[in-house]
């Protein structure tokens, strides 16, 4: 207390005791109520958007916190080359920090660095994906949220006024064929699983039977009276 300054307007006033004690609303906290006043009682797995300064990417940032530190980050960025560089970066710098040191930590790129003042939002009043759930997911929950061949859910499209729209890249994967009605109305397309693909791969498949056997379609493709590379066409 010797460090506190006060003026000489407060040392002379006399003392006064407050007669209400406010206490900190209850927050749900991994299926308990959690009346939280120091950072060790955070406790939740949850995500936080956040984008740079001149809008050219994005990243969504997904942390499973217990006891106040982070133990597993998962980083996801989309739309500028040195942003994957700055993930690569942040995903180092996050596990085993506070929150409160990770939200007053340069996370490098200004889009991850608000998607950590977002998600640390989220985690102090209660707002977690975990919140009602008992103890929590364990470390490693992240991952689910990728799916097979561990590749981030990204949708890809583009269109003009002119020519319409493109599909590129979808949950299911990378587009290879767009299927057209009689009206050319896309009605289905044809895609290639590149998780899956290169997992094939890697175990020792041969590169052309990994893609072929990796081919799907979606919709009334089969159906479709024209088909084009929306690449090239």
């Amino acid at each position: 207390m010797d460090r506190i300054q006060v003026t000489e307007e407060v040392k002379e006033m006399c003392c006064v005791k407050r007669g209400v004690k406010g206490e900190p609303a209850p927050i749900p906290q991994e299926g308990d109520w959690t009346k939280a006043k120091k950072i060790e009682d955070i406790s939740g797995l949850t995500h936080g958007c956040g984008c740079c300064a001149p809008q050219q990417g994005t990243c969504k940032l997904t942390l499973n916190v217990k006891d106040g530190v982070i133990q597993e980050a998962l980083v996801e960025t989309l739309g500028c080359s040195g942003m994957t560089h700055s993930a690569a970066m942040a995903g180092e710098i996050l596990p085993g920090k506070t929150i409160l040191e990770a939200l007053n930590t340069d996370l490098v790129c200004d889009a991850i660095n608000v998607a950590m003042r977002e998600l640390f939002l989220q985690i102090v009043y209660g707002r977690t994906q975990t919140a009602f759930s008992d103890n929590g997911l364990p470390v490693g929950a992240g991952l689910e949220d990728l799916g097979k061949g561990l590749r981030s859910q990204v949708g890809t499209i583009f269109s003009t006024k002119q020519k319409g729209p493109r599909y590129l890249e979808v949950a299911e994967g990378y587009i290879l064929e767009l299927g057209l009605d009689k009206n050319d109305e896309i009605i289905g397309y044809k895609f290639i699983n590149l998780g899956k693909m290169m997992d094939a791969i890697k175990k020792g498949t041969d590169p052309k039977e990994a893609f072929e056997s990796n081919i799907g379609t979606y919709g009334r493709f089969a159906e479709a009276v024209k088909k084009i590379d929306p690449r090239k066409e």
